[in-house]
């Protein structure tokens, strides 16, 4: 992959890790809803590719794959966020369901159950789940939550101190990463579970539902509904 120069070669180094996008293209695609097309964050992360190979210098303190793992993922998220591939009805469900998350688990003192969340939000049991399956994809953080939310009020993170030219380095410099952990480990037992599944041990939805011994989409939903917990922890943390 080198010139006599000792360069790394361009067209080389492209054609070698083009796999690589690709492998992080569908890792990605699993944890999102199903409009997100595969081939569209693989021509993203082609983009980003080629970045890191313009970008990359042999002394740039790193080996390239990891560099170009970077600057791919990144090339990826930016294409999920100019195409805003959640629909707004979609998160403001979702912001229903942290809200009722939050004034439950006032009232209860504990988390309440996909029931309890149902009835609070005057929906049936099957018509709360069928929300959750549609939300699937729902993150821990958007890139609106680094500002002011559509209600004028300030960010939950806003807590965390976080520095506009680098949210998320700022994020981890704070103690936000504990406040994650402390998010999980308040999971009821099924989820906190599910959690571990899929963000350690890195397994997809079908084969976690393998091991829970429930469906696919039972685990999108689960997943949703664990999101959706850990951000009314979050927010309830933030302002407190």
């Amino acid at each position: 992959m080198y010139t006599a120069k000792g360069k790394a070669d361009k067209n080389s180094l492209l054609t070698a890790h083009m796999p690589l996008v690709k492998r992080l293209a569908h890792q990605m695609k699993a944890k999102l809803p199903p409009s997100v097309e595969v081939d569209d964050l693989m021509q993203a992360g082609m983009i980003g590719l080629l970045d890191a190979i313009n970008r990359y210098e042999d002394n740039h303190g790193a080996q390239f794959e990891t560099y170009a793992v970077l600057r791919i993922r990144g090339a990826m998220v930016d294409e999920l966020r100019s195409n805003d591939w959640m629909p707004r009805s979609t998160r403001q469900n979702m912001r229903k369901v942290e809200s009722a998350m939050h004034e439950l688990t006032q009232q209860l003192g504990r988390p309440p159950s996909e029931s309890e969340v149902a009835k609070a939000m005057k929906l049936s049991l099957a018509d709360y789940q069928e929300m959750l399956g549609d939300s699937g994809g729902h993150q821990l953080l958007y890139f609106e939550d680094f500002h002011d939310n559509e209600e004028g009020s300030d960010s939950f993170l806003d807590r965390y101190a976080v520095d506009d030219e680098d949210p998320l380095k700022a994020l981890l410099e704070t103690d936000f990463r504990q406040a994650v952990i402390d998010a999980i480990d308040a999971l009821p037992p099924r989820e906190k579970m599910l959690m571990g599944l899929y963000y350690e041990e890195e397994l997809n939805l079908k084969e976690i539902g393998a091991v829970m011994g429930v469906s696919e989409s039972r685990v999108s939903q689960l997943h949703t509904q664990a999101v959706a917990r850990m951000r009314a922890y979050l927010k309830e943390l933030a302002w407190t």
